[in-house]
């Protein structure tokens, strides 16, 4: 098998699953083991410890992992009854609860494997040689996971571990891991002084300090001013309404577990937003619509509120308050294709604006649904085949890259995602276009065509700059916290050497605070050395610093970041210069 492909390496990684479970074993003898799957880079288990345990218990399981490994010659397959298979386990409940799912309540043997004197229930994919193949691996850390993801359950402790091939790929990887360290949104975050998260407040509910505020007021003055001019409505509806709409929008059976719970009002029911399609919704039926109106498309950032649970919320990647950039296209029949591609153009063209490239910071994917699942997804063959080949045709026409997914669709059809990874490796779904075939119908959605008769039009969901939130995670991690001019919090830091040239430092502010560049005057009592290092530290772009000789030339040293001298300029030309960067959006 090519050592390179996912399924050996599936097969490693999985092994070494195996391999970290029995040094646990070996080391903690009482406590109880859970499932331990291969997943991307690496491998992870879940364990019950009778007793706690730290990152610092590491190294002494991975020593215990590779004494065992010279005694694993292979994997050896048997199979056992579900009671048999219960007697390995005494007491593990998790395990019990697997074997009777597996063995369908007692009717069907288990599968177990065997290495050296470990035996674990397990469905197979495994190494040949364990003692040869297992040689390269680390143990991460640890972290806390509910069983089976459900909050309702027991926390249990993972165990994140990293298996490869060689040892090149090894420390390549973990160099990587480093490396992503320095750009983790989240110390950033805190760095940079951009956001951060109070228990007090509740979890997954950010604030926004003024710096971080003024970044993301910067992308979301970008999305509105480019959508106004690509013909979009922007509006605003409310942050809650009443429990019917999203019953009525069908949302509330597919998404009630990620509702925040309903709020009981004279007598009636509210509940805090956790999409806006069905405000849009109504808002369009406020009135007629004529064909002549068509396409039609509403846009808005709309604050929503969505339960994630405890373990699931990551910083600004999925957080319980965000802002999406959302809008709802309502359209002819014939107009959907058109419609999609210009979605997709809108998207290109800010990933280019923010210096991202297709394939390498982001790809498509086409998400389908399950035409047999009809409790997940609406039953329409004729429009789930429409659909379908309306959002493949366009990428196949664009020549756009895409793989597709069963069983990602929303349940009122297909859709374009446009998938981002994290610094971590984790894919999350950045943009979106969907196609809607189901809640117009719910709503009873048309406008008057040429005969002078009602036709039922075609609905386009889409997020052109998704959650601000997310976006904004991703673009910390993507410039590392260096923003471009453009959306810097601090565009400018000045730095008088003395404080004799304090006076000229407040008239240079002034005179570029009125060309709405945004300024921050380091004047504190330090040396002016520590001064810069501070704005070098804050990654402002430019520091100008000013002395006796800046003066007399009416200028400004300028340093770009990077340490880059640019020696004195006059005042005036380095405002048009900064504003020319600003209003180009240059990425250095």
């Amino acid at each position: 098998m090519d050592k390179q492909s996912p399924e050996y390496l599936s097969h490693l990684r999985h092994s070494c699953a195996h391999l970290l479970a029995a040094a646990v074993m070996e080391l903690y003898p009482k406590t109880h083991r859970t499932i331990g799957p291969a997943i991307e880079n690496g491998f992870y288990f879940d364990f019950e410890f009778d007793q706690p345990i730290s990152d610092d218990d590491l190294p002494k399981i991975e020593a215990k992992m590779r004494e065992i490994m010279k005694s694993w010659k292979g994997f050896e397959k048997h199979e056992l009854s579900a009671d048999e298979a219960k007697e390995q386990y005494p007491g593990n409940v998790y395990k019990h609860e697997l074997i009777d799912e597996f063995s369908e309540d007692g009717k069907k043997k288990i599968t177990f494997y065997k290495s050296g004197e470990y035996w674990d229930l397990c469905k197979g994919g495994h190494v040949g040689h364990p003692e040869r193949e297992l040689k390269h691996f680390k143990l991460l850390s640890i972290a806390g996971a509910y069983w089976r993801g459900s909050e309702k359950n027991k926390m249990l402790t993972r165990i994140y571990g990293t298996c490869w091939p060689t040892k090149i790929e090894l420390d390549e990887h973990l160099q990587r891991l480093e490396d992503a360290k320095l750009r983790d949104h989240k110390k950033l975050g805190k760095e940079l002084d951009l956001f951060t998260f109070s228990d007090m407040v509740g979890k997954g509910l950010p604030l926004w300090s003024p710096k971080g505020a003024t970044v993301r007021r910067e992308l979301e003055r970008f999305i509105v001013d480019e959508e106004l001019k690509r013909g979009y409505l922007h509006v605003y509806t409310p942050d809650i309404a009443r429990l019917d709409l999203y019953k009525k929008s069908g949302h509330y059976p597919y998404y009630k577990e990620s509702m925040y719970a309903p709020i009981k009002i004279e007598e009636e029911e509210y509940m805090l937003r956790p999409m806006t399609c069905p405000h849009h919704f109504e808002l369009y039926l406020s009135q007629p619509h004529s064909y002549k109106e068509m396409p039609m498309r509403f846009a808005e950032l709309a604050k929503l509120y969505r339960f994630e649970q405890s373990g699931e919320l990551s910083g600004l990647q999925r957080v319980r308050s965000f802002c999406l950039a959302d809008a709802h296209i309502v359209c002819r029949k014939p107009q959907a294709e058109q419609e999609v591609n210009a979605v997709l153009d809108l998207i290109e063209y800010i990933a280019q604006v923010f210096g991202l490239e297709a394939g390498k910071d982001y790809h498509y994917r086409l998400s389908l649904g399950d035409r047999q699942d009809e409790v997940k997804y609406s039953k329409d063959d004729a429009s789930w085949d429409f659909a379908e080949h309306a959002l493949r045709n366009v990428l196949k026409n664009r020549k756009s890259h895409f793989v597709e997914a069963e069983k990602e669709a929303a349940f009122y059809g297909p859709k374009i995602d446009v998938q981002m990874k994290n610094v971590n490796g984790k894919e999350d779904t950045a943009f979106t276009v969907q196609y809607d075939f189901v809640m117009l119908k719910r709503f009873e959605l048309s406008y008057i065509n040429e005969e002078g008769r009602a036709e039922q039009p075609v609905v386009i969901h889409r997020s052109s700059i998704g959650a601000i939130e997310r976006s904004m995670a991703f673009l910390i991690e993507h410039y590392a916290g260096a923003f471009p001019l453009w959306l810097s919090p601090v565009q400018v830091a000045l730095v008088p050497i003395s404080e004799h040239h304090h006076e000229y430092a407040n008239k240079v502010k002034k005179q570029l605070e009125e060309k709405n560049i945004r300024i921050e005057l380091y004047a504190e009592a330090e040396s002016m050395q520590n001064r810069i290092r501070l704005a070098a530290g804050e990654k402002v772009p430019y520091i100008l610093v000013m002395g006796d000789k800046e003066i007399e030339q009416n200028g400004v040293a300028v340093r770009q970041r990077g340490n880059v001298n640019l020696g004195v300029m006059g005042v005036e030309e380095f405002a048009v210069k900064a504003r020319e960067e600003v209003e180009k959006k240059v990425i250095w």
